[in-house]
């Protein structure tokens, strides 16, 4: 079994701004700031790149699928991910 992370991304970020082990404390922190940004669910010692190909969420089709450019830029909508505003959840 994979273990997931929670990891909040603030509206324009460029780097995460808060990581959580349970969705519960992260909302609590969401909502106590008012955040507005994107909460996902990423798994714990395996890249996202490998994790969407492993469970057949995505398939390299060019060779530029294959490049470390695009593998350290890859993210995937398939993650569990909760937008919210102003602290609340969309």
């Amino acid at each position: 079994m994979v273990k997931n992370i929670w990891i909040f991304n603030g509206s324009n970020s460029r780097f995460a701004s808060g990581v959580f082990e349970d969705i519960e404390e992260a909302e609590k922190w969401i909502d106590k700031y008012k955040l507005t940004g994107v909460l996902t669910s990423y798994p714990i010692n395996i890249s996202v790149y490998d994790w969407a190909i492993g469970n057949g969420f995505f398939t390299p089709k060019r060779e530029e699928h294959r490049s470390s450019e695009f593998i350290g830029k890859f993210s995937s909508a398939s993650l569990e991910h909760f937008h919210y505003e102003d602290g609340k959840r969309d």
